[in-house]
């Protein structure tokens, strides 16, 4: 049976080959690109112009801009302007004519018309005139070849060279988007469907056979001169009279309650909602734009375009400019590489998050500690290994250097025989973040029910000999993780001898005091830390180990074998088989496949992608170098899906492959410029549903959000999550300048 399933499925293998190399002859299926030649492209960035102090102020109903791209904007107080490359907003009308402001237009002579609470005003040459004629209030404004319409609950009126007549219309006082049909007619959305207002005669739609609901609030046409009806429900594209197709949720519309519609200049239509703003090309694809990252408010209550095809877009809290300019993946990596030089490196070259005092404000960053600040140098000591690989500069190598000074650094400070913190601030600091504490015994009892395994730290931050560092200890297992993929490839990609003597003295330092505590991180305190647990008593005896019990044999190994890999002594050797033959580590790696779906989080991956590399490069026996290639590969299938660039391109440089470039190159073209973690709640939206996949315990959502639309990634974070995030601080871009670099080594990106 087993050899006619592999002669199955040698024939499956060689049917598809067959079929695969047919359709390249023919044309229909192209190889996937292996390489990217760096090309401009547009880099989408929000720009927030809150209005006032007040929220009357920021309440924005409608936006406008003129031929000087100047910005006006109808708000509950007033109406405002901003002119070109300022910030401040100026208010307008006198003071006795200030109230609630509806609507502004610019009209074919560059007048721009305001409609507000007691009528209809023209500025025009700078200045202002009231208009007699339409009765107050002015709630909506149509630009028309004919001429202006001004429309309010008490009828519409159209401006004619012998002053404003009244038009004949239905009467119909919930008017709240109006467009000219360019035949002297009008298309009206009110809260009571939809009116095509002609000459002559009156059409009203208002069934189910035209509209999703006859709440209409917003009207655009399109490049083909459809007519786009947005309200309650989603979007009614019309051609005609006739209903040609709807969008709603199923259809990417992140709330069934539209509020406007607006067509940019480059044909794309933009869809406002009270979840964000959705933009659907000619061509079908669509993109969303919502939380603070992109919006001051998600609720969009209309859009304006400038003459650069910047939109500028209404909301309860402000005006929101999504502009674009154009970059290539070199001057993205520019950008963020000051970033990162400016913000997030602290002494003793510490590549890290910044806390924001003032939450969202950049201006405001203070350097912060955190946890991992030892694995996420890591991850930047990889990043400018990859960058001295790929271009030689002097730069990236002594930056590398002090990266690796610092790392080591944290063993030193902590005067033992191989234990290292998680990080060190200077002495003179009187904020850290979870500082000393103690338990009480009734806190105590409720951490141990909780987690069984917990270890009560009181003592988490302890002053160097020197006394110039406070060290923070009960390191994890992430962070060796972390540290050693840092170790391996400056080892390999940028150290000269001298310096891989130090690399290689340390990383035995470490994997002896491991050995000397039997596979066990043991902190200061003779007890091992809370999660760097290795041993085979605990991983293979110990049932409440059985989470971590695949995952830790395999960075075991990992461990083991660089040390053996740098220093050439047998004794690591001896002990890496060891706990293969004896201890059965590599049929616990074997089992990572099969790990209880309860027991999956998405850190692991990461910690994954860290060890690999080390076990299939450094290990020269063809049996095993061939389990762990296979593992690799299954792994890889496993998080396809995942569109990750870092694990991408960790797998490429293991295994020495070209793969899934294109999703690579997809989330750094669109990851934004703002690195601020602003909360990203998808629970809001409709287009998506709330899942349990990939990772049980968490909230996440069925689509994986593109880069745009996540919270500022750092790579142990699920991508999949459906609310993250936390304004306070700024994340460091080494999440986007390590793939990148690592793609430029590869020469995946040229």
């Amino acid at each position: 049976m087993k050899d006619f399933r592999s002669t199955h499925l040698l024939l499956v293998c060689c049917l598809l080959a067959l079929l695969g190399w047919s359709c390249r002859q023919s044309g229909e299926v192209a190889d996937p690109p292996t390489v990217h030649q760096d090309a401009a492209f547009w880099q989408e960035y929000h720009e927030p112009y809150p209005i006032g102090s007040s929220p009357e102020e920021n309440q924005v109903r409608s936006v406008a801009v003129d031929a000087q791209n100047t910005v006006w904007a109808a708000t509950a107080a007033g109406v405002f302007r901003k002119k070109a490359d300022e910030r401040a907003w100026e208010a307008l009308l006198p003071e006795a004519d200030r109230g609630p402001a509806f609507a502004v237009a610019v009209d074919r002579a560059s007048a721009v018309w305001l409609g507000v609470w007691n009528g209809l005003y023209r500025y025009q040459d700078g200045k202002f005139e009231r208009i007699a004629g339409p009765e107050a209030p002015i709630s909506a404004l149509c630009v028309a070849p004919e001429g202006l319409y001004a429309m309010g609950p008490k009828g519409i009126w159209q401006q004619q060279a012998t002053g404003w007549k009244r038009v004949k219309a239905p009467d119909v006082r919930s008017i709240r988007k109006a467009v000219s049909d360019g035949q002297g007619g009008l298309w009206l959305g009110t809260d009571v469907g939809l009116y095509h207002q002609k000459a002559d005669t009156t059409d009203h739609f208002y069934t189910t056979d035209y509209l999703i609901s006859a709440y209409v609030k917003g009207l655009a046409f399109d490049s083909r001169q459809q007519l786009w009806a947005g309200g309650l429900g989603g979007v009614s594209v019309l051609t005609g009279n006739q209903l040609k197709k709807t969008l709603k949720p199923e259809n990417g519309i992140p709330s069934s309650y539209v509020t406007c519609v607006e067509r940019a200049p480059d044909s794309t239509m933009w869809v406002g909602t009270e979840v964000g703003v959705v933009r659907y090309q000619p061509n079908g694809n669509h993109s969303l734009r919502f939380s603070r990252r992109w919006l001051l408010d998600d609720k969009v209550n209309a859009i304006a375009f400038d003459g650069d095809g910047n939109a500028w877009i209404a909301t309860p809290q402000g005006v929101s400019a999504i502009k674009k300019r154009q970059m290539t993946l070199a001057q993205k990596n520019d950008y963020f590489y000051k970033v990162l030089m400016k913000r997030h490196i602290r002494d003793p070259w510490i590549a890290g998050q910044c806390k924001l005092t003032v939450p969202g404000d950049t201006t405001t960053f203070a350097p912060d500690d955190d946890d991992n600040d030892g694995e996420y140098t890591g991850n930047y000591l990889a990043m400018e290994c990859f960058r001295y690989a790929a271009t030689k500069d002097p730069d990236a190598r002594e930056k590398a250097a002090r990266a690796f000074r610092f790392l080591k650094l944290l063993q030193e400070v902590t005067d033992s025989d191989g234990f290292f913190a998680r990080t060190i601030v200077p002495a003179s600091w009187t904020e850290v973040d979870d500082g000393n504490r103690t338990f009480t015994a009734r806190q105590l009892a409720d951490e141990l029910v909780k987690e069984p395994r917990f270890k009560p730290v009181e003592v988490r931050w302890r002053k160097s000999k020197d006394g110039k560092w406070l060290w923070k200890g009960d390191t994890s297992s992430d962070e060796m993780c972390g540290h050693m993929i840092g170790y391996f490839l400056y080892y390999e990609l940028v150290a000269d001898e001298a310096e891989k003597a130090a690399v290689r003295q340390h990383v035995a330092r470490l994997v002896d005091y491991l050995m000397k505590h039997r596979y066990n991180f043991v902190d200061v305190d003779g007890q091992p830390t809370r999660w760097a647990v290795w041993s085979p008593e605990q991983l293979n005896l110990d049932p409440e180990w059985a989470p971590d019990k695949s995952q830790n044999s395999m960075e075991m190994l990992a461990f083991l074998k660089l040390a053996y890999h740098m220093t050439g002594q047998a004794n690591y050797e001896k002990e890496y088989r060891r706990l293969i033959e004896q201890e059965h580590y590599l049929d616990n790696m074997a089992a990572i496949p099969q790990q209880n779906p309860a027991w999956f989080i998405y850190f692991d991956v990461m910690l994954q992608a860290y060890v690999y590399p080390i076990l299939i490069h450094c290990e020269k026996d063809p049996t095993l170098r061939g389990f762990y290639e296979k593992h690799m590969d299954a792994w890889m299938d496993r998080r396809r899906n995942d569109h990750n660039p870092l694990v991408n391109f960790f797998y490429c440089y293991a295994r020495n492959k070209r793969i899934d470039l294109a999703a690579s190159v997809d989330f750094l073209v669109d990851t934004p410029l703002d690195l601020v973690n602003w909360v990203v709640d998808h629970t809001r939206r409709e287009d998506v549903k709330i899942s349990r996949s990939p990772v049980l315990d968490e909230l996440q959502i069925n689509e994986l959000p593109p880069a745009s639309i996540r919270t500022v990634v750092r790579w142990d974070k699920n991508p999949w999550a459906a609310v993250n995030g936390d304004p306070s601080i700024e994340r460091e871009p080494v999440f986007w300048l390590l793939p990148y670099w690592m793609g430029r080594y590869l020469k995946m990106i040229e």
